[in-house]
């Protein structure tokens, strides 16, 4: 058999980003983390230009796409959504099986779709260059991307073991012009102070923001960006999900599972929001699933609480799910998966019980990024294996109940330069990582105990 493909022309790019905090009730307000206060305005613009401040503490439904935008995304938008045929042949499934595939983008990813806003309302404020943290390197890639655009410089803090174990990210990410420097680092007190307790610590996202927060506060000439979590980031994703919609209907299906991977949540929130806003305003019904590592459990064994999004406690703090701003996780392959709390509207939407979460192993889904590559022909990111092995796991819950379903799942970027972790799993030296119950009281113990925090 083989794959069927669904396009759409450049013209069916979305115009509108679609903002879930607007079919929400309640909205947990992020809070200083100075006053412990509702964070003003003033507060924000700190830290991100006030076009974007604006998207953040928005609720309204959508907001306009820019014109500029729309035609950089024409690059590589509307991304294919592709029914996965081998694979349904090899598991023996009635199960139909659809994937959302971000690969195609220019750096490999989806990360550009909010990379090239955020540098454009930048640019737009007069900064000249943009900072960012990240894990496996896709968000620094992407940034890099996107100030390349502009004429901008970029700098990245990338975490130490994913600068260690993924050298094609930061060599992308040298490419676009901009520079790579592992975290924790010398450059920054936050990263200094990290190496004179721990010479030997093998970064986090949350250190990594802490050094990328310092750098742009202490220079304005630097627009902060952030890869994942925020309200604003979310809703730029959701050019993703408005994408699938439109060809689920070319392709006269509808899905009755839709599966994303979970790290900070914005892929997740790209492909989900638009067909949970269809499911709440009278369409069909369907189930989301968050797929997450076992390794960093963020919505399956974290709190709800307020947290800072960073170690040092620079950030504003955010009522989701969390493991706490102090939590290690084991160095996994899926560095983008690695965070220790998550959006809060997808924390939101968790809690109020509109999308499950399950937690996943690191052989488990890099067994199923194998069996992708076999049969489709696309080697996976060890992100988006975590969707695949819950989407296979649904197919063959399927097979074995005897009927038919709908899974829709995102692939939200290629593995080729991850080729040495499929290495390790063909070998039989790939980890099998799990949460160390030590981190994991070191991390809960991190977060803040604050009036009214669990309301």
């Amino acid at each position: 058999m083989e794959a069927v493909r669904f396009d759409l022309s450049p013209s069916e790019i979305p115009e509108t980003w679609y903002n879930m905090a607007a079919d929400l009730d309640y909205v947990a307000p992020a809070l200083s983390p100075a006053t412990g206060e509702p964070v003003t305005r003033d507060d924000m613009l700190r830290t991100m230009p006030e076009a974007l401040v604006d998207q953040e503490l928005s609720r309204e439904p959508e907001f306009e796409i820019p014109g500029e935008v729309r035609q950089f995304y024409a690059q590589w938008r509307p991304t294919p959504l592709i029914r996965a045929r081998n694979l349904e042949k090899a598991l023996d499934t009635p199960a139909r099986i659809y994937f959302k595939y971000e690969g195609v983008g220019p750096t490999g990813s989806f990360k550009p779709n909010s990379a090239i806003p955020q540098a454009y309302y930048n640019k737009r404020a007069g900064k000249s260059g943009l900072i960012a943290e990240t894990g496996a390197g896709q968000w620094g890639s992407a940034i890099s991307f996107a100030a390349s655009l502009f004429g901008m410089a970029a700098k990245v803090f990338m975490v130490r073991v994913s600068f260690q174990q993924k050298p094609h990210h930061r060599s992308l990410m040298q490419m676009f012009g901009a520079s790579c420097t592992p975290s924790p680092s010398t450059e920054t007190e936050a990263g200094r102070a990290v190496l004179d307790e721990n010479p030997d610590f093998p970064g986090s996202l949350s250190v990594a923001k802490s050094e990328a927060l310092q750098v742009a506060f202490a220079d304005p000439r630097w627009g902060y960006t952030r890869g994942s979590a925020l309200n604003h980031v979310c809703a730029h994703q959701t050019v993703i999900g408005q994408e699938a919609i439109v060809q689920m209907e070319r392709a006269g299906d509808y899905p009755d599972i839709v599966v994303a991977c979970a790290g900070g949540g914005s892929n997740l929130a790209g492909l989900a929001f638009p067909f949970l806003r269809a499911r709440l305003h009278g369409g069909p019904d369907v189930r989301l699933i968050a797929a997450e590592p076992a390794a960093c459990p963020s919505l399956t064994q974290g709190r709800i609480a307020y947290d800072y999004s960073d170690t040092a406690g620079l950030t504003s703090l955010t009522r989701t799910h969390t493991l706490g701003h102090r939590f290690v996780p084991p160095p996994v392959h899926a560095g983008g998966l690695r965070a220790h709390n998550i959006a809060p509207l997808v924390s939101r939407v968790v809690e109020e019980g509109l999308m499950e979460a399950v937690a996943l192993r690191q052989r488990d889904c890099f067994e199923a990024g194998v069996l992708f590559t076999r049969t489709e022909g696309i080697v996976p990111a060890p992100e988006s294996t975590h969707a695949i092995r819950a989407a296979v796991d649904e197919a063959l819950r399927a097979r074995e109940e005897g009927v038919t379903r709908t899974i829709l799942f995102g692939l939200s970027g290629h593995g080729n330069f991850d080729l040495s972790a499929y290495e390790r799993y063909l070998g039989g030296t790939l980890a099998d990582d799990s949460i160390d119950p030590q981190a994991l009281e070191i991390g809960r113990n991190s977060i803040p105990v604050l009036a009214g925090a669990a309301s």
